[in-house]
């Protein structure tokens, strides 16, 4: 290999570990327990390159222990990116690494219960999830993104409240590109309080007969 060559190469790789690092160095202390996920992710990528133009599920661990993606939405070319028990502003700060690369031409997104339960007012969730939207729309314009509404749940009754002022202030969105899927009314019983069966033991993370519910809910958005 000629000289010349060497040196691009060289600079290519050069330019390629300074941006990775970069990118690192942007993201918050605080955000760094989520590393050893997006990593993972990362290298996964690298085994087996995820396939551009698809449906990105990101989020929270509701989406991440969507383990029956594949099932729930046949013939649909899926990828899933939720990870731990992040809220919205984590799915952002890592946006770079693992949302912008796949260019989704759909993004579903859950998260914000997490927000709530740490403290977070409604007011700031909405403000968490407009940012959220503004980082992705600067570099995908044209990518939809699909807000599953917070769930309520039997654990987190309590906020109900709040989950369904946040849930109000982001339905309200008229913007282009943005959808709203109302899961909350269909997961609530007859006395109005949310069915046992829709959720695993903890009475917080959705069972598989409520992914089916969600997926029946999501399913018309996709087309």
């Amino acid at each position: 290999m000629t000289l010349w060559r060497l040196t691009i190469l060289a600079a290519f790789f050069f330019c390629l570990m300074f941006g990775l690092l970069q990118s690192r160095a942007q993201i918050p202390s605080q955000k760094l327990i989520w590393e050893p996920e997006i990593r993972a992710f990362e290298k996964k990528d690298q085994l087996q390159p995820p396939p551009q133009n698809a449906v990105l599920f990101v989020g929270s661990s509701s989406i991440r222990k969507w383990t029956t993606l594949a099932a729930d939405f046949p013939g649909v070319t899926l990828i899933n990116r939720g990870f731990g028990g992040s809220q919205i502003d984590d799915s952002t700060a890592f946006a770079s690494r693992i949302i912008i690369p796949y260019h989704p031409r759909l993004i579903v997104f859950y998260a914000g219960d997490n927000d709530l339960a740490a403290g977070k007012s409604p007011s700031e969730v909405f403000g968490e999830y407009t940012n959220f939207v503004t980082v992705v729309h600067a570099q995908l314009s044209q990518t939809r993104i699909i807000f599953i509404s917070i769930k309520p749940s039997l654990d987190r009754w309590k906020l109900r409240d709040k989950i369904m002022e946040t849930n109000h202030r982001i339905a309200a969105l008229r913007e282009p590109y943005l959808s709203f899927v109302d899961i909350y009314p269909s997961m609530l019983g007859p006395d109005g309080t949310p069915e046992k069966d829709l959720f695993l033991s903890d009475g917080l993370h959705p069972s598989e007969k409520c992914y089916r519910l969600w997926a029946s809910l999501i399913r018309p958005y996709l087309n």
